[in-house]
């Protein structure tokens, strides 16, 4: 039987930090008396961080190591994590100590009362206003705009999941930050706790204003999976269809131009103008029919369900659905760590 929580911490270039982190975390987790085990990381570090790790995963094998090959990113990383934690619980967090780790058991209790998924809320943040504050404001609100899941810190990393909502994603480019809006897919219920945020002490960002172009994008992503991935034509055929009526109505004037005043349309730039937008609207409805045909694969092929069920009061002689047959044939895959691949962002 698996603990009853794993804490997934990733990590880069962490070696004065991680054995800090260590004894904090367990110090908190045993305090709390319930099983655990922290799976930690170490995302391609090129100081003495897996050196550190091992030697503590020696000295306590609740600590347990991941060692990539080189350097994947956050969100990578976190999937690793993600596949091979055995816990009922998925927590997860930073491993500069910045987080308060002492705040786990507080919203493990937040969980418990319905919840899926509690994300912390760094609402006293201790970072530079200019270069992270104010730009992880102004992407928390478009977030929460564009999404509909109202998160006043999408950055913060310390989350609680139910191990079922993490497990079936896969994750790329930055998407981690975007795994509450992701996760909202499946009707999940979501609550926000206000945690402690501590200065750095050891160690430098790996964070800067650069990373704020790759968040829009990924967001943009975002955007679409949720409100598009299993109707893609309503996107692209309905902006398809306004370009090629535009493109219709304007070549349709130049041909009663020509037709009955007579007027030379050769020579002007709205029949190529025109011209163009019919064709751009047919592309459209094509890329739109060709996407339909693609999503339809891609949920058949698997048995991937487009709904998610929460509970299920049913009588002896029930039949499953595919969905339910599909999800027990992959768990023995999920138990390991495996999950059925559900492509979320960029690749």
């Amino acid at each position: 039987m698996g603990p009853e929580l794993s804490v997934v911490i990733p990590l880069l270039d962490e070696a004065l930090n991680v054995e800090a982190l260590c004894r904090e975390l367990t110090d908190t987790l045993e305090a709390w008396g319930r099983s655990f085990e922290v799976v930690l990381v170490d995302d391609g570090s090129t100081d003495d961080t897996f050196a550190r790790l091992s030697r503590l995963h020696a000295a306590d094998p609740r600590l347990r190591v991941i060692r990539l090959r080189r350097n994947f990113g956050q969100t990578a990383a976190f999937s690793a994590g993600f596949a091979r934690a055995r816990g009922r619980l998925i927590v997860t967090a930073d491993g500069d100590l910045q987080n308060d780790l002492r705040d786990i058991p507080r919203m493990v209790q937040k969980l418990e009362e319905g919840y899926d998924i509690v994300c912390g809320w760094r609402k006293d943040r201790k970072d530079p206003w200019l270069s992270r504050r104010l730009p992880s404001k102004l992407a928390n609100a478009l977030i929460s705009r564009a999404t509909g899941v109202h998160l006043h810190d999408y950055g913060c990393s310390l989350k609680i999941f139910r191990a079922e909502v993490v497990k079936s994603l896969r994750l790329y480019g930055e998407m981690h930050r975007f795994i509450p809006a992701i996760a909202s897919e499946q009707g999940v219920r979501m609550a926000e706790v206000v945690v402690n945020h501590r200065a750095r002490q050891h160690g430098v960002s790996k964070y800067g204003i650069s990373r704020t172009v790759r968040v829009i994008l990924d967001l943009a992503t975002v955007k679409f999976l949720l409100s598009y991935s299993t109707r893609p034509l309503q996107i692209f055929g309905l902006i398809g269809l306004l370009m090629g009526s535009a493109g219709v109505a304007v070549t349709g004037w130049l041909v009663y131009v020509r037709l009955f005043e007579g007027q030379s349309i050769g020579n002007r730039p709205m029949l190529l103008f025109g011209i163009l937008l019919v064709f751009t609207g047919l592309q459209l409805v094509t890329l739109g029919l060709l996407a339909e045909m693609q999503a339809r694969t891609y949920h058949e092929s698997q048995g991937k369900p487009t709904y998610h069920i929460r509970e299920l009061l049913d009588g002896p002689d029930a039949v499953p659905d595919r969905a339910s047959l599909s999800s027990a044939n992959s768990a023995p895959d999920q138990a390991l760590g495996e999950a059925p691949p559900v492509p979320v962002g960029r690749v």
